[in-house]
């Protein structure tokens, strides 16, 4: 498979990790999940990220995820290998590149607080990894506490050669990806492959601003294909149309809850477990769900399930 690099554009669909009732991993929804992905037509796969659960997997079941989608897929697949230290992280990065992963993704620490200490953080990770290993930095501070400013993304940019993709999810963030882009164009820092997340909340508007796509999980990947592929009225009146979906799927604590519900209405997920600490939907919220679908497929037919 081809590795990702600085201009890799695309959906990078997230792949939860399905479960059975009792919480086995479900590796033949896995395989259906695979398939579908890349029926809708998305760029690449991402897999063991946060909505992945990854922390609630052993090493074994991450590697054996990780051999199951690269068996299924000639898509590229990044893989996430965050861990508090880089002695694990670079035991599965090992493992999933040999195999022939795309590259890597890695969440900062939620103790790092200074400009020096995260950069510092994804210098050591590059260096215990390898050059050779294309690393993706994920900018969600409303999740891991650490706020990465325009100018530390342009160090680590500019000093960090195998930081090749900014996952962004930075919440406001429109004008981070205008502000990293002028800078680009001014020659103060390399291009990086910028590739959002949030579930494609502000997808529309991020493709406007200079964004390369998404690298996200919203239960509707073939919507999120259309925005990064349309432009103009069209992207946005599509884009409209999910919204209200969109939405109620980006809740803070039942968010995954509401993904792998659509999914197993879609036929893709045999159930719609998340392992334990995790909750399913109540009555009322699929009810609010099932709603949701309804009326959007008034607008999108592959909403009528």
């Amino acid at each position: 498979m081809s590795l990702i690099d600085r201009s890799t554009r695309g959906v990078y669909a997230i792949v939860p990790t399905p479960f059975l009732p009792d919480g086995r991993l479900d590796l033949d929804s896995l395989r259906r999940l695979i398939d579908f992905y890349g029926a809708a037509g998305v760029d690449g796969l991402t897999v063991l990220g946060q909505m992945g659960e990854a922390p609630k997997l052993t090493h074994d079941e991450a590697a054996e995820i990780v051999r199951v989608v690269l068996d299924r897929t000639e898509l590229p697949v990044v893989v996430g290998v965050s861990a508090p230290g880089f002695g694990s992280m670079r035991t599965l990065t090992d493992q999933v590149m040999s195999q022939g992963a795309a590259g890597v993704m890695i969440a900062p620490p939620t103790s790092l607080r200074t400009d020096d200490q995260i950069v510092g953080y994804y210098t050591q990770a590059a260096a215990a990894l390898g050059p050779g290993v294309p690393l993706v930095v994920q900018d969600y501070p409303l999740t891991f506490s650490v706020v990465m400013s325009v100018p530390v993304l342009q160090r680590i940019a500019n000093e960090v050669s195998s930081v090749v993709m900014l996952k962004h999810e930075d919440w406001p963030g429109l004008e981070k990806i205008s502000a990293l882009r002028a800078a680009e164009a001014d020659g103060e820092m390399p291009r990086l492959s910028i590739l959002c997340g949030n579930g494609g909340l502000f997808l529309d508007f991020e493709m406007d601003r200079g964004a390369d796509g998404a690298m996200t999980g919203y239960c509707f990947p073939e919507l999120l294909v259309d925005v990064v592929r349309l432009a103009g009225e069209e992207r946005h009146d599509l884009f409209d149309a999910h919204l209200p979906l969109i939405r109620y799927e980006q809740q803070p604590g039942i968010g995954l809850a509401v993904r792998k519900y659509v999914l197993y209405r879609r036929g893709l997920l045999a159930a719609d477990t998340q392992r334990k600490p995790g909750r399913s939907l109540t009555k009322t919220e699929r009810d609010e769900v099932d709603l949701l679908l309804a009326r959007l497929g008034r607008h999108d037919p592959r909403a009528r399930i």
